[in-house]
């Protein structure tokens, strides 16, 4: 258990009075991970809302004390979106606390031609262990807003009903692999889709129904990566060209996506 960047807090563990009282897992971090004892401070954040400090009052065997200080703004978030085929189980998880890391709003996890349909009976996407993966990635990064989780067994009526309304409006890009690094020009504002397919690529049904919605096909290479690597790389990419205000539609990468 490795030490946590930000101890999140739920609203369930404020108190009338202001403090709020940990028990269980996160009484048992706080005392036998970060070794705190009575006067040490805290980086804290409250699900969903401000970050800041907090003074440890008491730390006993079943329950830790804490007197909270909020007064700041978690991390400014990227506005973007990932359509994402559903990975491996294994790498779900990580996946998971990668998208809540990264600050993305909402994650969509998608079927796919090649995705097996045993994907779908991971016991990641139970509630439980779904809101410990965003966890882990929020305590990371110092973040309190976890993602929206969406899943969607069917592509196609997903894709002709329900995108529209999931995303609304914004610029769409369709990672895809390909001989040639190949970008659009990006608006420097608004919103951000990105539609990553499973490792075998999308097949080119899904890629031409993708595309009807409005998504445009972004290569960066002949380079497979595996789906935990596009992820970061893919905003990495995002957030670095909005930086530079790229206006050109060539990008000098030759690592390309799945």
């Amino acid at each position: 258990m490795a030490p946590v960047n930000l101890l999140l807090l739920e609203a369930a563990d404020f108190r009338e009075d202001g403090t709020a009282e940990l028990r269980g897992h996160a009484a048992r971090h706080v005392r036998e991970v970060l070794r705190a004892r009575p006067g040490n401070s805290l980086r804290v954040g409250r699900a969903g809302g401000a970050v800041g400090s907090a003074e440890v009052l008491r730390c006993e065997a079943e329950t830790v004390v804490l007197r909270v200080h909020l007064d700041a703004a978690p991390p400014a978030r990227p506005g973007v979106d990932v359509l994402l085929a559903m990975p491996r189980p294994k790498v779900l998880r990580r996946v998971l606390a990668s998208a809540a890391a990264l600050g993305v709003d909402r994650l969509v996890l998608l079927n796919a031609a090649r995705v097996e349909k045993s994907y779908f009976l991971s016991p990641v996407l139970t509630p439980a262990r779904t809101a410990a993966a965003l966890r882990d990635g929020l305590e990371q990064a110092r973040d309190t807003q976890a993602p929206e989780v969406h899943v969607f067994e069917r592509f196609r009526p997903f894709v002709e009903d329900r995108l529209e309304g999931l995303l609304g409006p914004g610029t769409r890009l369709l990672l895809d692999p390909g001989p040639e690094s190949l970008a659009p020009a990006l608006p420097q504002q608004g919103r951000v889709a990105l539609a990553i397919g499973p490792e075998g690529g999308w097949v080119p049904f899904e890629r031409e129904l993708l595309q009807a919605q409005g998504f445009v096909r972004v290569c960066f290479g002949p380079r497979t990566l595996r789906v935990e690597a596009v992820l970061p790389y893919a905003l990495g990419w995002l957030l670095g060209s909005r930086a530079q205000g790229t206006k050109h539609g060539k990008v000098s990468s030759s690592a390309a996506v799945p």
